[in-house]
């Protein structure tokens, strides 16, 4: 019984451990939302008040501020006064499809801007950074960038459309080739060995009957 009563309490308490555990993830992840949002809300008010950066342009950056904290090349971005000036920054009006890809979302304008970004390793070059978001209203619904490790599949959609191609140029002069020199051929084969036949067999047809006419012409006149 002591046995029993003590395994019941074990559950008991395992089982309110888990609840706890589980009501504190559930507490974190908004907490850990609302870090995410306050820190975007921080670099958008700092690029606008501090770089007069259009409010698109710096919802855009800071957005991609925080892609590119995940990328395992980069260490960080940094966005100098320049991103924002025009050669390295854009508000297009779109009215269309954000890209014919995935992301084939409509959207009324086209936000870009550029930055630099900082590598892992000391050993390499900084990366020039190209953020692209799509806006309806004020709302960004798309957003693409040049990551500097991007997805295998992008390598692997390219290797299968070249070697198609180089085998479909192959093929086809195979083919032209085969073709150019069987064609006369055939012809060539066929036709006269028809006409001499047809020939042969009417020559044949009409000596026979010439030898046949006299024969009856000599026998009717005797």
């Amino acid at each position: 019984m002591d046995c029993n009563h003590a395994s019941r309490r074990l559950l008991f308490v395992a089982g309110q451990l888990a609840a706890c555990a589980a009501s504190l993830m559930l507490i974190a992840a908004p907490a850990a939302q609302a870090d995410q949002l306050d820190q975007h809300n921080d670099l958008v008010n700092q690029f606008v008040g501090q770089m007069h950066a259009d409010p698109l342009v710096a919802d855009c950056a800071a957005h991609g501020n925080f892609v590119a904290s995940t990328s395992t090349a980069l260490d960080h971005v940094e966005f100098p006064p320049s991103s924002f000036d025009s050669a390295h920054a854009s508000v297009t009006p779109w009215n269309d499809s954000f890209d014919e890809r995935k992301q084939r979302v409509k959207v009324d304008t086209i936000v870009t801007v550029e930055g630099i970004g900082i590598p892992k390793e000391r050993g390499n070059s900084p990366y020039d950074l190209k953020f692209r978001c799509g806006y309806v209203g004020q709302q960004m619904l798309a957003f693409s960038w040049n990551d500097p490790v991007p997805p295998s599949r992008a390598h692997g959609g390219t290797a299968p459309h070249g070697s198609a191609h180089g085998k479909g140029k192959h093929s086809t002069k195979k083919s032209t080739g085969k073709g150019s020199k069987n064609a006369p051929a055939s012809k060539s084969s066929h036709k006269p060995s028809t006409s001499s036949t047809k020939s042969a067999s009417k020559s044949a047809t009409t000596k026979s009957t010439a030898r046949k006419t006299p024969s009856k012409k000599k026998t009717t006149a005797a």
